[in-house]
């Protein structure tokens, strides 16, 4: 006897412009905005490596979780794009519905605890939209970012501008987006296929596994993903390594950062003994130790997102005008 399922025709899903939003488009900060203090020393290397990667013709891959676009921080993602400091970005599924909502009415991010409380967060028509892309994706057989940066870019978004799934789209770079199922509101919503949504972001993944084959000399970044940037990482960076070693090549030399708020401790290259809490932080024994430990360099910037990437930015653009 199969295990009853929900019924998901019994939902009610609301407009999207009844929706109360915490993020609207003049939160989002602009280029021009003034620096955040910042006194750090690391950034500014690590914009040194990303310039020399990119002339040299090395991956530079950006991973992050959603809140870098919450805080409102595209502009600087999509003009490290169209600079052609970054060839491949990854998300998570937040990462995307918040894109895309921004691109849409220029305006994301609900309150959990109001809508939760009445059985009405997530469940909003307008965003649900995501699915139907999805579902055209797995059937062309395209990977989930590029589908949804096509609709964006080309479709009737009036904030399409903010959107890093359109910039990708329209530069020819790779945006990929990496599903956990039952992770995001969309997933709640009756035209949602599983089947669809998993060939599209696996699709990216094997897009993501391709880009990590580049990173010989090249520099990892992560920004605030605990879970999808490490575990998606791990994976395709075995992969990449599986085929340069049978080839004679070397896939150990290049650079990871972390961005994050957990404090690390001073000791960022040796694994914490599994008896403390930061030795199950993902980011610090994965992209920090494991992955660099054959020749690799690892960094780790303890720092809000909105002083970070603004640094950041700012880092690779004035190593671009050093020369």
């Amino acid at each position: 006897m199969p295990f009853p399922t929900f019924d998901r025709s019994r939902l009610r899903l609301r407009p999207l412009a009844e929706r109360d939003h915490d993020v609207h488009l003049p939160d989002l900060a602009r280029l021009e905005d003034p620096l955040p203090p910042y006194d750090g020393a690391d950034i500014p290397e690590i914009g040194r490596r990303i310039v020399a990667a990119r002339r040299a013709g090395n991956a530079v891959i950006w991973m992050m979780g959603a809140h870098v676009i919450k805080l409102g921080l595209a502009r600087y993602v999509i003009d490290l794009l169209e600079r052609g400091m970054v060839s491949a970005i990854a998300f998570n599924g937040a990462c995307a519905i918040h894109d895309f909502e921004l691109a849409l009415i220029g305006a994301t991010s609900e309150s959990v605890a109001r809508y939760i409380s009445e059985g009405q967060f997530g469940l909003w028509r307008d965003t649900g939209r995501i699915n139907d892309v999805a579902t055209g994706a797995a059937a062309e057989g395209l990977g989930l970012g590029e589908a949804l940066g096509r609709e964006v870019w080309e479709g009737d978004y009036p904030h399409r501008d903010v959107s890093i799934l359109a910039a990708g789209y329209r530069l020819g770079i790779p945006v990929t987006v990496h599903v956990s199922l039952g992770y995001d509101i969309i997933h709640e919503h009756p035209n949602c296929d599983g089947a669809a949504l998993g060939a599209a972001s696996y699709t990216d993944f094997l897009i993501f596994a391709q880009q990590v084959c580049g990173l010989e000399g090249g520099v990892l970044l992560s920004s605030g993903t605990a879970v999808m940037g490490p575990e998606v990482y791990l994976k395709a960076l075995s992969m990449a390594r599986n085929v340069a070693h049978q080839e004679g090549l070397p896939l150990a030399h290049f650079t990871t950062a972390v961005f994050d708020l957990q404090d690390l401790g001073e000791d960022i290259g040796h694994e914490a003994p599994k008896s403390e809490a930061r030795y199950y932080f993902r980011p610090f024994k994965t992209i920090l130790v494991r992955t660099v430990q054959d020749g690799g360099e690892s960094m780790y910037v303890r720092a809000d997102h909105k002083v970070s990437v603004p640094h950041l930015h700012r880092a690779v653009v004035d190593a671009l005008e050093e020369g």
